[in-house]
């Protein structure tokens, strides 16, 4: 019997997705519940479980292709057997792709050669089957083409002029070397389609410029007193918790009793109407495999330096594996983002609509500060808090940002609250 295959509902706005990729080709043997599919939505990445256990036999989407809720995508035959099996109705099938890559055969798995990967193999003359596969559903990346040629330094065996059969030892001119392809330029263009998420991500930052009066300040934080603390416990920490003790729990910690304080920028403007939040939903912009993500810490207030450590690096982990559920990126009252860990030293983060707020971390730069009449170099970090001024004036955003300097510079102040 055929099963088909449909869209889920994946939250209450969203009526369209896209297929991101397929994680089996046309022909092979699924069980039930395994993964098929990913979709993306506007908001996240999810993945489609096989409803049967049997053969998937049709694709109606491809790869890259939108999808309505509830359309059908593909199909599966209950019960099947896969192509190497006495059935032979699934052979002529499998001719088909799961996606726009193609499929090799490597140690007894299927591996699925990607667009950009083809056109690496071609230009260093390298065969799939040379190299491993990291990408998810054993598929073979570019990255994985350049990391291959970068750790052997040269194209592959493949790329070797094979010497005619002889007797004799050849001369230097029979023993020519392989002549390298030519690369194929430096002015290629590349059309990619935006995906659903960049898409939604796009008109966001747009709203936000657009409806929202945005204004930045700044101020700059001596981390040092938080980077002793650290030093000091992080043995036993990581001991007790399993995790590291890292800066942004600190901050988590200092920005909401920054918003306790300053309650206008946990607040958002709702048709004329100011909606004060008496809970704290903290979202923390994490960089994932689809793009810059931001889920959310529910009821931050309540957690621990040790919960909210565990609760990010989680995150951390789902949003490389795009394996994020939808609901943990809604809502949030207020937002952190760290440019820092790229490297970046000054910014002006954009405001996440709804939201009031958004506080940028940078770099840790050490730098010459006064001290005491004294010239000391001290690791000194730039904080950048972008307001919506129709909401909260500048008063209370200086206000805001020295509450979080003061926590950070005295972190005892965050375990007393005072």
């Amino acid at each position: 019997m055929s099963v088909e295959l449909k869209v889920p509902k994946v939250g209450e706005s969203i009526t369209e997705v896209e297929i991101a990729d397929w994680l089996k080709s046309v022909g092979d043997r699924v069980e039930k519940d395994e993964n098929l599919a990913v979709i993306e939505t506007e908001k996240a990445t999810v993945e489609l479980p096989s409803p049967v256990s049997g053969i998937l036999t049709r694709i109606t989407k491809k790869r890259g292709e939108p999808a309505k809720v509830g359309e059908i995508i593909g199909y599966v035959e209950e019960g099947g057997e896969d192509s190497g099996g006495k059935s032979g109705g699934t052979q002529e099938a499998t001719k088909e792709s799961a996606s726009s890559g193609d499929s090799h055969k490597a140690k007894g798995q299927s591996v699925f050669v990607m667009p950009a990967a083809k056109r690496a193999l071609e230009e260093y003359d390298l065969k799939a089957d040379e190299i491993a596969a990291t990408g998810k559903g054993n598929r073979l990346l570019k990255e994985d083409v350049l990391r291959h040629v970068q750790e052997t330094g040269k194209p592959g065996q493949s790329a070797t002029v094979q010497a005619p059969p002889s007797s004799a030892s050849p001369t230097p001119a029979e023993a020519a070397p392989a002549v390298p392809k030519p690369s194929r330029g430096g002015r290629e263009e590349e059309a990619v389609p935006m995906s659903l998420l960049r898409r939604r991500v796009a008109e966001r930052l747009i709203d936000a410029q657009q409806s929202a009066a945005l204004l930045t300040t700044f101020n700059e934080i001596d981390m040092g007193a938080v980077m002793e603390l650290r030093k000091r416990h992080q043995e036993a920490f990581q001991k007790k918790y399993s995790i590291k003790l890292g800066f942004m729990s600190f901050f988590v910690r200092a920005v909401i009793e920054a918003l306790k304080e300053i309650p206008q920028i946990n607040a958002r403007i709702s048709d004329g109407n100011i909606v004060y939040h008496n809970y704290f939903d903290i979202g923390v912009a994490i960089g994932g495999g689809r793009g810059l993500v931001v889920p959310v810490l529910r009821n931050a207030e309540l957690m621990s330096l040790a919960h909210i450590e565990k609760a990010i690096a989680d995150y951390s982990k789902r949003a490389q594996a795009n394996s994020l559920k939808v609901e943990e990126l809604q809502g949030g009252t207020f937002t952190i983002t760290n440019g820092g860990v790229y490297g970046s030293l000054l910014s002006t983060p954009i405001v996440n609509p709804p939201q009031s707020g958004i506080l940028g971390m940078h770099a840790i730069q050490d730098r010459p500060m006064a001290r005491d009449g004294q010239v000391v170099i001290r690791p000194m970090m730039y904080v950048a808090l972008t307001y919506d001024h129709r909401l909260v004036d500048g008063r209370e955003a200086v206000t805001f940002l020295r509450r979080v300097k003061e926590s950070i510079e005295d972190p005892a102040r965050i375990l007393l609250e005072v």
